[in-house]
């Protein structure tokens, strides 16, 4: 009976984080086995390709799908919950909290609290992230799935925390990409229906829409944490290894400016200079120009430009 009651609690666990219960063996470099089920079932769907086959329209919804959900992610989950970079109203940040959990990504609360903490510690021991410390596969994914970095850490993020709705949000996480992939596949189902000449289908349509479109993000955002900390130049002295990297600015719509992002976190531009794409930040003017949100933060020019650029390393 003890035994079984343990097992309803685990499963309750994947949707319910307040019902999660780590087993008593967990250490801080363990692997979540049990809750790591749903990200590696959601790799091993890939091989489902080969069955849904592909159409013009799902590879364009994948697309949609991961700019989207990667625009939420970077604008709010990191330019505006962990860093506070611009403002919006209530109903505002609770939109693109519910856009940004649809990635997969945990919790806004759970997101932006780790990132504070990323910053605090970057590149040093208690930096679970850091290649330099632990690795590149553990800073890449094994950090994520691992029980010691699973708890939201509430004291760092008191500010989000008085909003119910993000409290909830943070709680069920999971259930919110369930719902988005099953929305995914009633929208496929519709085309296949209504209309055929886009030859997709409810199944197609959720592997590439969510599967895919998913696995590219979770890929892309990782490499922030993996690759820009090693591969890349170097334009200030900051004291972690963080690197500015063109590739992964493009596939992270911004993201690889990351040491002009350590040497000045406040600014909502993480590209300083005009050259320097900065795909969310054009997307946040965008938002700024119809009052969605207001008072984006720039780097000052004193700040940007009071360490000569360094050697490329």
């Amino acid at each position: 009976m003890q035994f079984k009651s343990r097992v309803l609690l685990r499963l309750m666990g994947w949707l319910d984080n307040e019902r999660y219960l780590p087993p008593a063996s967990a250490t801080n470099e363990t692997i979540d086995w049990w809750r790591v089920l749903p990200f590696v079932a959601l790799h091993l769907a890939l091989f489902s390709l080969f069955f849904v086959g592909w159409s013009p329209f799902a590879v364009l919804f994948a697309g949609l799908m991961y700019v989207v959900r990667m625009f939420a992610i970077t604008g709010f989950y990191h330019r505006y919950f962990a860093h506070k970079t611009f403002q919006t109203s209530r109903f505002g940040q609770f939109v693109f909290a519910l856009i940004g959990a649809t990635a997969v990504q945990r919790g806004p609360l759970w997101w932006a609290a780790h990132h504070r903490s990323h910053h605090v510690n970057a590149d040093q021991p208690h930096d679970v992230h850091s290649p330099h410390q632990h690795g590149f596969l553990w800073s890449h994914l094994g950090w994520f799935l691992s029980h010691a970095n699973f708890a939201t850490q509430v004291e760092r993020v008191k500010e989000l925390a008085k909003f119910k709705e993000l409290r909830l949000l943070d709680r069920f996480d999971s259930i919110v990409p369930v719902i988005f992939a099953l929305s995914i596949y009633g929208v496929g189902e519709v085309c296949r229906r209504y209309f055929p000449s886009l030859e997709t289908n409810g199944w197609q349509l959720l592997i590439w829409g969510f599967v895919v479109s998913t696995i590219l993000l979770y890929h892309a955002t990782f490499c922030v944490n993996s690759l820009a900390h090693v591969w890349g130049s170097r334009r200030y002295a900051t004291r972690d290894q963080s690197r500015n990297n063109l590739w992964i600015a493009l596939f992270t719509m911004g993201e690889g400016w990351h040491n002009n992002h350590h040497h000045f976190p406040g600014s909502a531009k993480q590209g300083f200079y005009w050259w320097e794409i900065d795909l969310t930040y054009y997307g946040l003017r965008f938002l700024a120009a119809f009052g969605l949100i207001w008072n984006l933060k720039r780097v000052p020019i004193e700040i940007r430009d009071q360490r000569r650029p360094m050697t490329p390393s």
